[in-house]
């Protein structure tokens, strides 16, 4: 992963679940957004984070969204990173 300056060690290590392709929507968003990424959606991160892989996965997908609108606005950004269309 390319270094980039300011995004916290503990989240980068977090965005690693062992998974490979949540692995890549997680961390692209985190290399890409977080140096420019409002308040609200950097404190939703790490609650993102705290989500179980399999719901995560759902949500990066699209088939279906967090209940939390700081989630659900933080989700909507890791898909357009990662050129993830909004679910119909």
């Amino acid at each position: 992963m390319k270094a980039v300056e300011g995004i916290p060690r503990d989240l980068r290590w977090r965005s690693r679940r062992g998974m490979r392709e949540l692995d890549m929507l997680l961390s692209r968003w985190l290399e890409q957004r977080w140096p420019e990424a409002t308040s609200e959606l950097r404190t939703a991160y790490p609650l993102l984070l705290d989500c179980e892989d399999d719901d995560l996965w759902d949500w990066l997908l699209g088939r279906s969204d967090p209940e939390s609108p700081a989630l659900q606005a933080l989700v909507r950004d890791i898909r357009g990173v990662n050129g993830r269309a909004e679910p119909d």
